[in-house]
């Protein structure tokens, strides 16, 4: 015997429940709903909120009193025998009405069942209102996501702001790590769910290009280009030879053997300049050829794992450029810097932070904290898209910067958390066969972002770190993301992509279209999961933009594919006749597989609507991950 159990049961509608003994409400106007969005049902339920309170309705609720929409969520129940969505907006009211919940949800719902599209309301519980749409509203969403394409769900609502988007920013001192290739993954993927909400997002790279990590990076490459063992605080690993080698063969073909400049420190280059603390002409020459090597190598990762910036900003520019010197008198001029003991500090201890902050030394150098302020003051007031606000990814070794972080933004008279956002990434473990992969190729005891593009594909490595929360940690797993299973999250959606555009080809081959679709006939269970599931996408959208939480989209996109592949295990487009052994099935089993197996012209174009709206939003899903949609699998 074959199960029907939530395969072509009808969604549950119940017939509109009435409710005496109460004087009528005196909102009567129908409102009309559209796509039938949890965010059109909450500015429905808001507006019959507001015409209840303003009629004396609901206590001693005033107009003033209801919250806007966005903050009465719509909810979809987690038991489907309560209804297709579900409101709790009676318990948010009901202290300032001084009156019971369940009275409250009461007089909400017999206004709110006499809406077009509505097919049935309960009160349940504490006071949750329950909601059933009938078929033809609840299918509408159908119809938005065909006629907007890619822009169903995106939405202005950050719009007439810059957001300036600071993430990666690895010392130009060897490969993009694994750390800093989820920082590419999260924060690319950041800025195209933001930009779907309307922001207006500058990509910017900080090319830490001064300072003792250079120095070492100098000293490591003169040491491997003499075949000398890597200095104690050097750098190892084969791109170290690399990039030595071709520093030596740039020189000569220039005819310079820079092997033969002096190694000891000479205190001025051939200009007369004075040279960095225990430089040398030889090492300066290095490092003038190797940043800029560095730096490619580093934009050619980053363009090959999708990710392009607008800014790529140097560090020694605000040194260059008299930045950290303009940015220190604007602190002074507000009274936030003093002289003690020779140095010159930030006075940080006045706006939150634990401690003040040397900011130029006793020996007249500045300290690393002096780049930051400047960093931050161009960022705000440069000529050319100046941030409203600047959002920094940092690494987890960074988390104890924040406090002096905020406290620079407090001083120049900014909001902490408002005008400055800082996010802090937590530790990628890479595992292949159990264990963690600590070795990599070229850069010794690390995993690079080309050794995960090389062992899983873009795709995989983009949407493995992006996909789970960056303030946990996480471990990829390099024989999971390699496989074609349903066990490998990147796999499972990209092939409901496919998977949708295949039953679109077979549709055309076997002659259905569009016309005549009645979306009314999308009524069976795993219909109403679907087309709840695309009628969440926008809220999904709007919530991974203003929660800085990319990894919300790989969510939704993977329940999404799960509802959509339980979809097609039930439903079919194309009509496949009955067995012999299903005709023999008693009535009301033989029906229900009809219709799931062998639909009607009408119920067929629907569902390949449908089947087309899905594959709509998850080609849009994974294109704010940076991910293929592909056509076949």
């Amino acid at each position: 015997m074959i199960s029907m159990a939530g395969m072509t049961s009808r969604r549950p509608h119940r017939p509109p429940v009435h409710h005496g003994g109460d004087r009528p409400a005196p909102v009567t106007r129908d409102v009309r709903l559209g796509g039938m969005s949890p965010e059109e049902l909450s500015e429905v339920i808001t507006r019959i909120v507001h015409d209840l309170a303003a009629s004396g309705r609901i206590g001693s609720l005033g107009e003033d009193d209801v919250p806007p929409a966005s903050a009465l969520a719509v909810m979809r129940p987690k038991d489907r025998s309560h209804g297709d969505w579900a409101s709790n907006v009676a318990m948010k009211v009901a202290r300032k009405a001084s009156m019971a919940p369940r009275e409250i949800a009461q007089r909400i719902a017999d206004v709110l069942g006499r809406q077009t599209g509505i097919a049935s309301v309960e009160v349940a519980g504490p006071g949750f209102i329950n909601i059933v749409l009938d078929s033809a509203s609840a299918a509408a969403v159908v119809d938005t996501v065909l006629e907007r394409g890619s822009s169903y769900g995106r939405n202005d609502h950050l719009s007439g702001k810059t957001l300036n988007l600071e993430f990666v920013s690895a010392n130009p001192t060897g490969p993009i790590h694994i750390g800093g290739t989820r920082w590419a993954a999260v924060g690319d993927s950041m800025a195209r769910v933001l930009e779907a909400n309307g922001a207006k997002v500058v990509r910017e790279y900080y090319f830490n290009d001064h300072g003792e990590q250079i120095n070492r990076f100098a000293k490591s490459l003169v040491a491997a280009a003499h075949g000398e063992p890597a200095p104690i605080d050097g750098y190892k690993g084969a791109y170290i030879d690399d990039i030595a080698s071709r520093v030596v063969e740039q020189a000569a073909s220039e005819g310079i053997d820079i092997l033969d400049l002096p190694r000891e420190d000479s205190g001025a280059d051939d200009d007369g300049q004075p040279l960095g603390e225990g430089d040398s002409p030889q090492r300066e020459e290095f490092r003038r050829r190797a940043v800029p090597m560095m730096f490619e190598e580093i934009q050619r990762s980053m363009s090959a794992f999708r990710v392009d910036f607008d800014v790529w900003f140097h560090e020694n520019s605000l040194y260059e450029d008299g930045e950290v010197e303009r940015a220190i008198r604007a602190l002074r001029d507000k009274g936030d810097i003093a002289q003690k003991d020779g140095a010159t500090w930030f006075l940080s201890t006045r706006h939150g932070d634990d401690k003040d902050r040397v900011i130029v030394k006793s020996d007249g150098n500045y300290a690393y904290f002096a780049a930051d302020i400047a960093y931050y003051y161009n960022k705000r007031h440069r000529k050319t898209d100046p941030a409203d606000v600047a959002i920094y990814m940092l690494g987890a070794d960074h988390h104890g910067y924040i406090g002096r972080m905020m406290a620079m933004c407090a001083a120049f008279g900014d909001k902490p958390g408002v005008n400055m956002q800082i996010l802090i990434g937590q530790l990628v473990n890479v595992m292949k066969d159990g264990k963690a992969v600590r070795m990599s190729k070229r850069a010794g005891n690390v995993v690079t972002i080309d050794d995960l593009v090389e062992a899983v594909g873009v795709d995989a490595a983009r949407y493995s770190l992006a996909r789970t929360d960056y303030n946990t940690s996480v471990d990829i797993d390099l024989d999971l993301l390699a496989s074609h299973t349903n066990d490998n999250p990147v796999y499972y959606v990209q092939y409901a992509h496919a998977r949708s555009r295949n039953v679109a080809r077979n549709a055309k081959d076997a002659g259905i279209g569009y016309e005549g679709a009645d979306l009314a006939l999308l009524d069976t269970t795993a219909d109403g999961e679907v087309l709840a599931a695309l009628a969440q996408w926008p809220s999904a959208l709007e919530q991974a933009g203003d929660m800085r939480a990319p990894h919300r989209i790989a969510h939704y996109l993977e329940d999404l594919a799960g509802t959509y592949h339980r979809w097609y295990n039930v439903e079919r487009v194309v009509p496949m006749p009955l067995t012999d052994h299903e005709t023999s099935l008693p009535q009301a089993e033989r029906d229900a597989l009809e219709t799931s197996k062998n639909p009607e012209p009408a119920r067929a174009a629907a569902r390949l609507r449908l089947n087309d709206a899905v594959g709509t939003v998850i080609r849009s899903g994974l294109d704010l991950l940076g991910v293929d949609a592909p056509e076949r699998m």
